[in-house]
């Protein structure tokens, strides 16, 4: 497909989310909001595709809405009105269901409704300068979807601090990783995608199909109390009792040779 304000790559069994507005530090327009569903979507599709990397072009990763459209078309926040309603965001891995592993790699500044793809992706690296901020309240919007994700993720006073702050202070990468937002810091910041294509290698050379029930069931255990979310998590569990992954990995490794991994 093609797309004005995304650029979506394959390498090897990694697909490549890239925001691709620079010139609007990666603001969130319309447009945008549009392909996003159709490029996650896209690459969830694709079977060679088995892990999803999510990065920013130039010096911002993604810094939400774009405010300046919202001020001056006529049209403002209304636009989102339905989907937000019906809770029908569709922007993100999480809210599409996609079930393939998902890296965000921050690049420069995480901003606002940036936080999104932060709280929905499965594993965090962030260069060693990326920063990340919450305006929402600063521009006379709420601060809420994306930092109620958030704190899943790390202490409730420090999404309660960046939220009510607003756009007077941006945290530290370093901050940030010692709070559990982010997993790794990368450093030198130009390592960044290297790093994050070199761990998304890596996860992919795991069973796919092993790899989305896996991340089914953990996930799925936040939606419900301990016993509920592991009785959920055995049924994903016993589901893949039979699929051909199972008799392949306990055969490589006997073998001492690479699996050879049923392509869904």
């Amino acid at each position: 497909m093609n797309y004005q304000t995304l650029l979506v790559e394959r390498r090897g069994h990694v697909g490549w989310l890239v925001f691709d507005r620079p010139d609007r530090r990666n603001a969130m327009n319309g447009l945008m909001r549009e392909e996003l569903r159709r490029a996650w979507t896209e690459l969830a599709g694709d079977p060679e595709v088995r892990v999803i990397v999510n990065t920013g072009n130039g010096p911002s990763f993604q810094t939400g809405a774009d405010v300046m459209e919202l001020a001056t078309d006529g049209v403002g926040m209304e636009r989102y009105r339905a989907s937000v309603e019906t809770f029908d965001l569709g922007f993100t891995s999480w809210h599409l269901g996609i079930d393939k592993p998902v890296i965000a790699a921050v690049n420069g500044v995480c901003a606002g409704g940036g936080l999104h793809f932060v709280a929905d992706a499965d594993i965090v690296l962030a260069a060693s300068d990326a920063a990340f901020t919450d305006p929402h309240v600063s521009v006379g919007q709420v601060s809420a979807i994306e930092t109620i994700g958030l704190m899943r993720k790390m202490p409730a006073e420090a999404v309660l601090r960046m939220a009510l702050v607003g756009r007077y202070e941006r945290m530290t990468a370093a901050r940030a990783h010692e709070l559990g937002m982010v997993g790794e810091v990368v450093d030198p910041p130009d390592r960044l995608r290297e790093a994050a294509q070199d761990l998304a290698e890596k996860i992919a050379r795991n069973s796919p199909a092993a790899l989305r029930a896996t991340k089914r069931a953990l996930w799925g255990a936040l939606e419900h109390g301990l016993t509920d979310a592991c009785k959920a998590g055995a049924a994903e569990l016993v589901g893949l009792w039979g699929h051909p992954d199972q008799t392949e990995g306990p055969a490589a490794f006997a073998e001492k040779r690479a699996p050879r991994w049923k392509t869904d």
